[in-house]
């Protein structure tokens, strides 16, 4: 296969993959396929003393739960990681467009050693920001007092 089919054949999957991804997972979280789970679990249940809790029984749920669970691992992963990445774009533009610091962009690629040291500085500028709005708010206050004892009030 020539690279340029192969490219387009891994591209077609990948979509057909993201697609699949996420009508399962918008599926999954509506409550009638809660129902629909429960309905299966509770038919299992019920239909127990005619198998005579047998272990084929058993091994029924068991093996159903499995797949499904491992299956849906992979396809809300999947819808997980292209959300994250979506809303990471969205908030890199909202980042780039405004006036906070453009240094901000893609810093979701770094360790989280690094991330850490990022968040306790912007902790520490944010308790900066706090100690210097009151100052400025009581600065404010004084000389509106100030101004109301030169004018009489």
């Amino acid at each position: 296969m020539p690279d340029g089919a192969r490219d387009q054949h891994v591209q077609g999957f990948a979509r057909f993959f993201g697609d699949l991804a996420n009508k399962t997972s918008l599926l999954a979280g509506r409550a009638s396929t809660f129902v629909i789970a429960l309905t299966v679990v509770v038919v299992w249940a019920v239909s127990g003393p005619f198998f005579g809790y047998s272990d084929t029984w058993q091994l029924v749920i068991n093996t159903g739960t499995t797949i499904v669970t491992f299956l849906m691992v992979f396809l809300i992963q999947n819808s997980q990681n292209r959300d994250s990445a979506a809303i990471q774009v969205k908030l890199d533009e909202l980042i780039r467009t405004s006036a906070a610091h453009n240094s901000f962009v893609g810093i979701e690629h770094l360790t989280d050693e690094e991330l850490e040291d990022i968040r306790t500085k912007c902790e520490a500028r944010a308790a900066a920001e706090k100690v210097g709005e009151k100052t400025v708010k009581k600065t404010g206050q004084k000389a509106r007092e100030a101004a109301d004892q030169a004018v009489g009030s």
